[in-house]
């Protein structure tokens, strides 16, 4: 009666522990898909923002060309009148092209609170740094979660009730193979 009783806990510690790493490998694997998942929304975003920001950024730059060119004959025309003569042509001809400056200021500003490119350079930068920082990111923690399954899957005595309930297979981690090629060392696994 006392061995019944001792094969019944053995069996019932045995089933226990075969759920609890089933369900091990299940938690494992449904972490590897949403840190890929992760990874794909990130891009996802990346795609998104970077040709609005490009957008933006090409408008500062056609506006700032054409600015430029009306500030230099601006102030040439200044520099002109100074020289104390007086022409009432070139007079009304700077007056002219202030006002008309002005007013294209004016409106730029109401669409462009800034007028300076290189902000706009820096703001541009910082962005596609930050959206390079997080695909990396979530390149890092899909490629972390690989890692725990597959050592997870790997190792005893799960590799035995994966192979015999789970049957997942290794995973391999994420790999950028232009990266690679930057490196002239290879480590042997």
């Amino acid at each position: 009666m006392q061995s019944s009783f001792i094969i019944i806990a053995i069996l019932v510690v045995v089933a226990i522990a075969v759920f609890s790493i089933y369900n091990g490998i299940i938690k494992e694997h449904n972490a590897v898909q949403r840190g890929w998942a992760d990874v794909l929304t990130q891009e996802r975003q990346r795609g998104r923002i970077m040709p609005e920001l490009d957008r933006v950024l090409q408008q500062h730059q056609d506006y700032e060309k054409e600015l430029l060119p009306k500030i230099t004959a601006l102030r040439q025309g200044i520099n002109a009148l100074q020289d104390n003569n007086i022409d009432t042509q070139l007079q009304n001809k700077v007056d002219q092209a202030s006002q008309a400056l002005i007013k294209g200021i004016h409106v730029a500003v109401e669409a462009y609170p800034e007028l300076r490119a290189s902000e706009s350079f820096a703001k541009f930068m910082y962005e596609v740094t930050e959206q390079e920082d997080n695909v990396g990111a979530a390149v890092r923690i899909f490629n972390q979660n690989v890692a725990n399954f597959n050592a997870y899957i790997q190792s005893f005595p799960n590799n035995l009730v994966n192979r015999f309930f789970n049957k997942k297979q290794a995973i391999e981690i994420f790999t950028d193979s232009k990266a690679q090629a930057e490196f002239e060392y290879k480590p042997k696994f």
